[in-house]
């Protein structure tokens, strides 16, 4: 039934408006007890043999909700309603901050993939905060805070940007994460360089630590899948020696060529992050690299070209501990979540493994 809507209703709205509209929607649902009760019960049944401890924190499940869709926390239980485990908010910044000029998303329906150049419009970091800290929960999944870079800093004084996010918002962080990936903030990427990234996450880590003293706030790195792999291993032998506890595999891609994207020309070459389907075999590379080179030492979340169980599954497999998805949810709508936890159940149930702890990584160690 969706996939019909999609078709008849999203498809033909501009992508943006067609997001605000099904969040808007989500958060309405969500703050109804009778209705929400209801749709938490149809699509968010709970599976006990996926019960996940990553990060030191317990989950229902491994599957969450990627950057991006909430970026201001405003709709954190309308997507645990939807049977989303764990939520990450933002990409939040130290100030608040429009982004890029409309129109910035595009949906490449063909290559089941998405194109943005958001430019981290956000809130601001004061103003999440302020809303995490007045936040009643209704349901209750682990919630992430991704910080990035403002625009309007220079590469220079990003630390201090930075560090300002990770003190405001590190007290209401289940876990934190430095964004350094999104190609959309000019000279972002600059920052996943290791003598860049070193005293960066130095300087998150001591922010999270001095304001958030009662408890040892989980801090990740999320990076590009157009690092070269020498990069990828440098990224990783930095994460360990930092003692970071995760790193999130992958953001989006700048890359077109070699993707065999199929949607028409003018939209493939839109400026932007590409996600989706095409983002697949790549971040399923890198994740298997990251997983060969740090092995059970620190936490890996699998994202990128995510679309269905076998997707997450495979994730496991190369070293996931955790997966997300964001673009596959715009095609597949609100039984996406629900559809995943059921595949991954059975999946589980017919393989060698006795938990899923077992299967994370399993195929890599097999040809180690």
């Amino acid at each position: 039934m969706y996939k019909i809507f999609f078709r008849l209703v999203f498809k033909r709205l501009d992508p943006e408006r067609a997001h605000h509209l099904a969040f808007r929607w989500i958060r309405l649902a969500a703050g109804v007890p009778v209705l929400r009760t209801f749709l938490a019960a149809a699509l968010a049944p709970r599976h006990k043999e996926l019960r996940t401890e990553a990060l030191g924190l317990r989950m229902h499940g491994p599957f969450g909700l990627a950057a991006g869709f909430d970026k201001n926390a405003v709709g954190i239980d309308g997507m645990a309603m939807l049977g989303f485990d764990h939520v990450e908010i933002g990409t939040v910044t130290g100030e608040p901050q429009p982004g890029n000029p409309k129109q910035r998303l595009f949906r490449l329906v063909e290559d089941r993939a998405l194109i943005n150049r958001m430019g981290f419009n956000n809130d601001g970091s004061l103003r999440v905060a302020a809303r995490l800290a007045s936040r009643t929960p209704v349901f209750k999944p682990v919630v992430g805070v991704n910080i990035g870079k403002t625009k309007v800093v220079p590469e220079e004084e990003a630390v201090a940007d930075y560090v300002k996010s990770a003190e405001r918002l590190a007290p209401y962080a289940d876990y934190l994460v430095v964004n350094v990936s999104s190609p959309n903030t000019p000279g972002l990427r600059n920052l996943q360089a290791t003598e860049a990234l070193r005293p960066l996450l130095s300087a998150v880590r001591e922010a999270a630590d001095r304001t958030a003293p009662a408890r040892r706030v989980p801090l990740l790195v999320k990076i590009a899948p157009d690092l070269a792999d020498e990069d990828v291993d440098a990224v990783a032998d930095l994460a360990v020696e930092l003692g970071l506890d995760g790193i999130i595999a992958t953001n989006t891609t700048v890359a077109r060529e070699g993707l065999g994207l199929q949607s028409a020309p003018g939209l493939v070459k839109e400026t932007g992050g590409l996600s989706g389907a095409p983002l697949k075999e790549r971040s399923l590379e890198v994740l298997r690299r990251l997983y060969a080179r740090v092995g059970d030492r620190i936490t890996l979340v699998g994202v990128g070209g995510i679309e269905n169980a076998e997707d997450a599954w495979q994730r496991i497999l190369a070293g996931a501990t955790l997966v997300q998805g964001y673009s596959a949810f715009v095609y597949e709508g609100p039984f996406w979540a629900r559809a995943i936890h059921k595949g991954l159940a059975a999946r589980l149930a017919t393989s060698p493994y006795a938990t899923l702890a077992d299967a994370v990584g399993a195929d890599v160690r097999k040809t180690a």
